[in-house]
């Protein structure tokens, strides 16, 4: 396939799978990591765009701080929703399909179930404001991006990345032989970032667009998803469930925010695989990146 693709956001943990897997499928790739473009400026934005002129922008770029976002709650929608706007608007002078990806905190978790992509959205905070926003701004320019919302997100990458993932932190704080409290009364859908960039080409070479939820496919708690990881790691730190009541945050979270992936499967896009065998497949690939980067 002859085609371009621009992805913002190309040095995160999703953005070098997403690269990873356009390349593996022969689309020309222009990629930018924070560090070479800002997408909050929208010059800078216009002009990446217009020069490369590609078919699809990939739009991997965020700010997730979410506790850190009540102290900066204009840093995080200038990142989440007006340079949403701002890619949106180079889409449209250029013709290029926008894929945006949001979040299962645009609800509010009260729901009790795994959230369907009409139910009624519910920020609780301002980096749930910024996201649901970009949304909005993504529909507001174009006709019809691809918005696809997302949960927990792991991969390989987020051993290279500043802030890492979940399962890096739980392995750093079970080495530095801390004692582990993890919240067992909130839950999601975390969701393994090689397997969402494999999905995600699939969706944007059948154009598809509208919104999608493409989370991890299985509802899980925090405390578990933890408990599973020093399991399959061979670890055995100091382990406590703990919950909302005794561990307090800056930022509210939705309780339950798992998503459904049924609309995306019904449209014959290939299920997640089991959790268990995301995490494995993690702890694997970076075994293996762990041996090479030292070999």
């Amino acid at each position: 396939m002859d085609s371009k693709v621009i992805v913002f956001g190309g040095g995160g943990q999703l953005g070098v799978e997403l690269c990873r897997e356009f390349e593996r499928r022969q689309w020309n790739v222009v990629r930018f990591d924070r560090q070479a473009l800002d997408i909050a400026d929208p010059l800078k934005v216009e002009e990446a765009v217009a020069n490369a002129d590609p078919k699809v922008v990939v739009n991997a770029a965020a700010y997730n701080q979410v506790d850190i976002a009540e102290k900066e709650p204009l840093l995080a929608f200038q990142t989440n929703a007006l340079a949403v706007r701002n890619l949106a608007m180079a889409c449209r002078q250029t013709d290029a399909r926008l894929v945006h990806y949001s979040t299962d905190y645009v609800f509010d978790g009260t729901k009790g179930s795994p959230y369907v992509e009409t139910d009624r959205t519910h920020p609780l905070g301002a980096y749930a404001v910024s996201k649901l926003a970009g949304e909005i701004y993504a529909q507001a320019y174009l006709n019809d991006p691809l918005i696809i919302r997302t949960s927990g997100v792991f991969g390989p990458g987020g051993m290279f990345t500043p802030r890492g993932n979940f399962v890096e932190v739980m392995l750093r704080m079970a080495k530095a032989n801390h004692p582990i409290r993890v919240v067992h009364d909130h839950v999601a859908s975390p969701t393994y970032a090689p397997a969402m960039a494999v999905r995600t080409v699939d969706m944007v070479e059948r154009n598809m667009g509208g919104v999608y939820h493409l989370g991890g496919g299985e509802a899980v708690s925090w405390y578990d998803y933890a408990k599973l990881i020093f399991e399959m790691a061979g670890l055995s730190p100091s382990l406590q469930a703990t919950d909302e009541r005794e561990y307090r945050t800056a930022a509210r979270r939705p309780k339950f925010s798992a998503l459904s992936n049924s609309k995306l499967e019904a449209e014959g896009i290939a299920p997640m695989p089991k959790f268990r065998d995301a995490v494995r497949a993690y702890l694997d690939a970076r075994q293996y990146a762990i041996a090479h980067r030292s070999s």
